[in-house]
């Protein structure tokens, strides 16, 4: 019998190290990283699991600062002998946003799986457990080698760049819409049915830069984006609609921001599909670039949020080159 492989557990928190509370009538943090382990039947023969705690909070209470440290933290780990590869324990809320900053920081060949629960570690029927299985199973696996961050819930595997949560209550929340899923856990192996696409990586040495974001809607007025600029920002994630298009009412705060060296990025709230200019009527993305603006590409307006972040923390000379910063954004 092959010698069992080292994968490192973090635990951040979430739902899945959440229990109810009477007196509170709610979930609250309750369970330690080493108890979540010990809730899982067999771990111990798929590897040698170490378990080690980042935080022990709920997702909402995640930053970006803290996904660096904590990709410092796994990077850091990664590199010690025997060790095959990392899981994450963490919050659904902001999974996502989580596992794209470290997949935008991750160069190693070593897998990182990132899991959670919509259940907490009281419920009934605690979907955890069998989470974290998976997620150890698919980070000791040679398949996951080279495929950066993945996400797994469900025994569905996700890459970090398209999964999404799409409902607020239902184990099955997260989806790659227009994606799919990358592969699954089954019960003898782990099985990968396509590759991540489009993968970059960047080396910040910190992250410096703030960015905002701003959501278009009907009837809104140029003061949020006058705000962002006010508070010292290096960029704003501007969310239009379907191309990217917005009310024609922000474009004279869009030309300010960028006059003022602050990088505009439009992105859209349509689940797939990217901004481009299509239209060229007052509030389109043909105008909003008239005015210095640029587009960014497939992401959520959530992780293009953060990619701009990591970009212009390692390279700040970006903001003056908007068409190579355009084509890392819409990659």
């Amino acid at each position: 019998m092959s010698e069992k492989k080292k994968v490192i557990v973090f635990t951040t928190g979430g739902t899945i190290a959440m229990k109810f509370d009477p007196a509170v009538n709610g979930l609250v943090p309750a369970v330690s990283g080493a108890d979540l382990a010990a809730a899982v039947p067999g771990l111990e023969k798929l590897a040698d699991v170490e378990v080690r705690e980042f935080s022990n909070h709920a997702s909402c209470a995640m930053t970006p600062q803290k996904m660096f440290d904590l990709s410092a933290m796994i990077e850091k780990a990664l590199e010690e002998d025997g060790v095959a590869g990392a899981v994450v324990t963490h919050g659904t809320d902001t999974v996502e946003e989580t596992s794209y900053m470290l997949d935008l920081l991750h160069k190693s060949e070593k897998p990182i799986v990132l899991t959670a629960a919509m259940r907490g570690a009281g419920d009934t029927s605690p979907d955890g457990p069998a989470n974290i299985y998976c997620a150890v199973k698919t980070a000791a696996s040679d398949e996951a080698r080279g495929k950066g961050v993945l996400l797994l819930l469900n025994e569905t595997i996700h890459a970090a760049a398209q999964v999404r949560k799409t409902h607020s209550a239902n184990p099955a929340t997260f989806e790659s819409p227009w994606w799919g899923p990358i592969g699954y856990c089954d019960v003898d192996r782990v099985v990968f049915r396509r590759e991540p696409i489009g993968r970059q990586t960047f080396s910040p040495k910190a992250l410096t830069a703030r960015v905002d974001i701003v959501t278009g809607q009907t009837g809104v007025g140029r003061e949020y984006i006058d705000f962002a600029v006010a508070q010292g920002c290096k960029g704003i994630i501007l969310e239009g609609f379907g191309r990217g298009n917005l009310p024609a009412v922000l474009e004279p705060g869009i030309k300010d921001a960028s006059d003022k060296g602050v990088v505009v990025v439009i992105s859209t709230r349509t689940p797939g599909g990217r901004p481009y200019q299509v239209y060229a009527y007052p509030g389109s993305v043909t105008d909003s670039r008239n005015n210095g603006a640029i587009h960014g590409g497939e992401l959520s307006t959530a992780k293009t949020r953060l990619k701009l972040m990591v970009i212009l923390s390692e390279r700040p000379e970006l903001a003056n080159n908007k068409l190579e910063l355009e084509k890392l954004l819409d990659a």
